[in-house]
């Protein structure tokens, strides 16, 4: 691999990381359109499947005490039925018109939840599990499980410090269950992990020092921010 290749590389997945830790989710919104661009469509979304699960057990490690399992057990087994619901729909519909679908019902998500202000959705079964079945079936077909958490976690009023802490064992286990369905493991040279590895690691440590300084009210604005940007993306790659 090149190395303004592996340089752009570092960069890519060094942002995505930081974003991740920062934020609680991020690292597939920001890094995914970038990686398929610089390693083509199928071998960039593996790396992003892959990093992604690396990044969220590394945040893992910082911010376990916070993590709120109970409501995850609320959320996280219903995107089993998310992805399964979607890789069968894989099957029949072609990628291109599902991706737009996706991207146009996370825009629409996000602008209900706009009209509500925080905490007004009552925090409920149906609602945890609604969000979390749509978290699987996006993250299957369109590599964007985040959206649908955040949109989730701002209606429900969900603090961002345990919305941040929670979403990385929520991230983790549905990336390895994605990148499971597709039964394949990304074919980067050697230099590629190693570049993409301390990338990651410069990413999260950036994050963690900037984490803390600024506000919740901030952090969730720019999380609705990046839900809405990967919606975009998601529906630009699919017309592209």
């Amino acid at each position: 691999m090149p190395v303004p290749d592996l340089a752009l590389l570092a960069v890519i997945i060094g942002v995505g990381a930081g974003f991740q830790r920062l934020t609680g989710m991020g690292f597939a919104l920001v890094a995914t359109p970038f990686l398929v661009l610089t390693l083509g469509p199928f071998e960039g979304v593996l790396v992003t499947n892959l990093c992604g699960i690396i990044s969220a057990l590394l945040n893992l490690t910082l911010v376990h005490r916070d993590v709120q399992w109970r409501r995850l057990a609320r959320f996280t087994p219903f995107s089993l039925l998310g992805i399964v619901a979607g890789t069968l729909v894989l099957l029949v519909l072609p990628t291109g018109p599902l991706a737009i679908l996706v991207g146009v019902l996370i825009l629409l998500a996000i602008g209900v939840t706009v009209l509500f202000r925080s905490g007004d959705v009552r925090d409920s079964l149906p609602v945890s599990s609604g969000f979390g079945a749509a978290s699987g079936f996006m993250n299957v077909t369109a590599g964007v499980g985040g959206p649908a958490l955040a949109v989730y976690a701002v209606a429900t009023g969900w603090s961002h410090r345990h919305f941040a802490a929670s979403a990385q064992a929520h991230f983790a286990l549905i990336s390895i269950l994605s990148l499971a369905a597709k039964g394949s493991l990304p074919s980067m040279p050697v230099a590629g992990w190693v570049v993409t590895i301390l990338a990651i690691l410069v990413g999260i440590g950036v994050g963690e020092r900037l984490a803390g300084r600024f506000a919740e009210r901030t952090l969730m604005r720019l999380v609705i921010v990046l839900a809405t940007a990967g919606a975009v993306m998601t529906i630009g790659q699919a017309l592209v």
